[in-house]
């Protein structure tokens, strides 16, 4: 535990750290994830040279200072507040900057403020599973126009509307997890929790061989059907009905080396704990345009730190905002190596592949020159 960072204990798991002088490895984890989710990682790293640390985030685990409930204050949440999380952390450490910087799903978003905010502190960064499309912006050149700036856009209720109408009728799943009833659904499913989180894992993996994703051509409720009903949901479906149909064959279970049933148990405990809904907030944060008004401070600005973008070849997390890796690889980042997707991974690249991970992590810090990085 590490105490009093921005309001919060923070629990971590760590490697590396009983030799000083070691560069600082920074893993955030998503959703529905924890620190845990990087236990292949860490060693691999760890026997690279690297003190390596992956907090579980506001909201997750063992992490303590933060509220819990559907109607306490969500500004907490806000992405910038996360984003001094990860901040405090690395400055109650003891260190100066991170050598790497790793974000994932969730995570991304998180890391990715860290480059743009602070790049002395963050001079490379990895954004896994979900791209930086840039912050929002503030209009431009309007002045002179006669007619006023497009007001907040409700292109979210729009899709929402169009997704609704479809046949059968549909819901994107950040929608559903807004909702005041996602978290006892989650918490409660009638299976009961491991076999949700079970039949959760695989369904977004690359075991899964309905996963084949690709890009979609626009944010429009046509092209989002294209995609699984774990991402765009059977309205009034709870998402422990979605994917239960999908729980794997004892055979498939058995299987699964990344996520072996002792495994899951940890999951199983910490969520049957805590419950979801800190892990939610952020869901809800993302679709209020007040919490997210202050990225505005970033229009215009670009992560200019040398950057790359991991994902699994069977996860739909590249494509679930359409356009955003072509955005970030043509104008939010400048300095991207590159894009990788990792065969034989599908969401939770971190925890199928750790491997193929490791080598891309290592071979980019080295590229990126973090290597010289060694001095806290």
């Amino acid at each position: 535990m590490i105490h009093g960072v921005n309001g919060l204990d923070v629990h971590i798991l760590e490697a590396g750290y009983k030799s000083p002088g070691r560069p600082l490895a920074l893993l955030l984890h998503g959703f529905p994830d924890l620190a845990y989710g990087w236990r292949h990682l860490i060693p691999i790293l760890a026997d690279a040279g690297y003190h390596v640390v992956a907090p579980d985030q506001r909201g997750f685990g063992r992490t303590t200072g933060w509220v819990n409930g559907y109607d306490v204050p969500l500004a907490p949440f806000r992405l910038l507040n996360m984003t001094r999380d990860a901040l405090g952390l690395v400055s109650a450490l003891g260190y100066r900057r991170t050598t790497m910087l790793v974000g994932h799903d969730f995570g991304s978003p998180v890391a990715a403020y860290c480059a743009l905010a602070r790049p002395d502190v963050f001079p490379s960064v990895v954004l896994m599973s979900a791209p930086f499309p840039g912050p929002p912006a503030f209009p431009f050149n309007t002045a002179d126009s006669e007619t006023a700036p497009a007001q907040p856009n409700n292109d979210s209720q729009k899709l929402a509307a169009a997704l609704a109408a479809l046949d059968p009728p549909r819901e994107y799943y950040q929608q559903y997890l807004s909702t005041r009833e996602a978290n006892d659904d989650l918490w409660h499913p009638p299976q009961g929790l491991h076999a949700f989180l079970r039949a959760f894992f695989y369904v977004k993996s690359g075991d899964w061989p309905g996963n084949k994703p690709h890009p979609l051509k626009a944010r429009t409720a046509t092209e989002f059907a294209q995609m699984p009903t774990y991402y765009v949901m059977e309205l009034g479906k709870t998402m422990s009905q979605t994917v239960g149909p999908f729980h794997p064959s004892a055979a498939e279970i058995a299987a699964c080396k990344w996520l072996t049933e002792p495994e899951l148990g940890v999951y199983v405990e910490e969520y049957d704990r805590t419950g979801f809904q800190g892990a939610l907030q952020a869901y809800r944060v993302f679709s209020d345009p007040e919490l997210n008004a202050e990225l505005r401070l970033f229009s215009g600005r670009t992560i200019d730190v040398p950057s790359l973008f991991v994902g699994g070849k069977s996860d739909w997390g590249t494509y679930a905002a359409p356009g955003a890796l072509e955005l970030m690889t043509t104008k939010a980042a400048t300095r991207v190596a590159g894009v990788e997707l990792i065969d034989g991974a599908g969401h939770w690249v971190q925890q199928e592949q750790p491997d193929r991970l490791g080598r891309l992590l290592l071979a980019f810090i080295k590229e990126a020159g973090g290597a010289d990085h060694t001095n806290p």
